[in-house]
């Protein structure tokens, strides 16, 4: 990785040489830039992540990040990331509950305007452009499958677009266009950390933890005593309205093995973000990868930020010496 670094210095490559107003080196030193994935509570352990690199004299000057990766990009781009830090710990199942306004109304499950009205406190109504550093929050526009990088106008609004989950959270309109999670085209999004001109990227993977995926099971069918699947007669009165509820509760919670519906949406969510990763992180690695040991931590275990956070720290322990070496061999 070194050699490839210093193969880029030498003959010139842009990604080396562009330096824009705000990130510019420092003594020398490469601009860097740090592009953070999405994972939901997974991806609190991005703060855990930019803690240590603070706390190592590394400040990201440019920053991208998708669904939770841009909330706490934006938040540490704000000057709010002990902040969050502390309202993240805060959290228990309790709080998580208060947080989730359900709605049948909208097109999604959550309403999201509590999540927002917290958001809002923490980071206040500041313009992306305001921010001392250069900040990109990704999404997905419905209509054409575009990844859009928001990187002007209100800070709250691009991150409510960019984490805005298919089937919970309502997409964002803004621009005339109607926006959705950055993960559904760029789970890391270190392509834009390169073209916001960062010398040095560091890519941040919450969901790099999760094993055993993605592999091709080459021959697969029924087994030869599976029992065929039998359709249940129809009922009437208050036998159907019993059946319909129990029906209900199984779609939601699963039984006798099968999935219930949020599991199904959630492994669908992960297979898909991690197919998609792996394509882009493919044809654009990051100069240096995090990759926290999260696999135990589940998308929405927000009660356990202070474990993730704990976690990214530690994962940012053992890249330190990567990338100082890579900021040697970029000076």
């Amino acid at each position: 990785m070194l050699q490839g670094l210093l193969r880029r210095n030498r003959r010139g490559d842009r990604s080396v040489e562009a330096e824009t107003d705000g990130a510019a080196p420092k003594n020398g030193a490469p601009s860097i830039g740090i592009a953070l994935s999405g994972g939901a509570a997974r991806g609190f352990a991005h703060i855990g992540v930019l803690q240590t690199l603070l706390k190592h004299g590394l400040r990201p000057e440019i920053v991208a990040g998708t669904s939770m990766g841009a909330v706490i990009g934006g938040c540490y781009a704000a000057g709010q990331l002990e902040a969050t830090a502390e309202w993240a710990c805060s959290l228990t199942r309790r709080r998580i509950l208060g947080y989730l306004d359900v709605s049948l109304a909208g097109s999604g499950l959550i309403n999201g305007s509590r999540l927002a009205r917290q958001l809002e406190r923490t980071i206040g109504k500041i313009k992306i452009e305001a921010l001392d550093i250069h900040f990109a929050a990704i999404a997905t526009e419905i209509d054409t499958g575009h990844e859009v990088w928001l990187t002007r106008g209100r800070l709250l609004e691009a991150l409510r677009a960019s984490y805005a989950l298919p089937g919970v959270f309502a997409p964002v309109r803004i621009g005339n266009r109607w926006l959705l999670d950055g993960a559904l085209v760029n789970p890391v999004p270190v392509s834009a950390a390169r073209a916001l001109d960062a010398r040095l990227v560091i890519g941040v993977n919450a969901n790099a933890d999760l094993l055993g995926r993605g592999a091709t099971i080459h021959s697969h069918g029924f087994d030869d005593d599976e029992p065929e699947p039998v359709a249940a007669a129809g009922e009437g009165g208050w036998r159907a309205r019993r059946r319909a509820e129990k029906l209900l509760r199984r779609k939601l919670f699963g039984h006798a093995g099968r999935p219930g519906l949020p599991t199904v949406m959630i492994e669908a969510y992960n297979v898909m973000q991690d197919r998609i990763t792996r394509a882009r992180l493919a044809g654009d690695p990051a100069d240096i990868m995090i990759g926290p040991r999260l696999g135990d931590i589940g998308m929405f275990d927000f009660h356990r930020a202070e474990e993730a956070i704990q976690i990214g720290a530690e994962a940012a322990e053992r890249s330190l010496d990567q990338i100082e070496q890579a900021i040697k061999a970029l000076a």
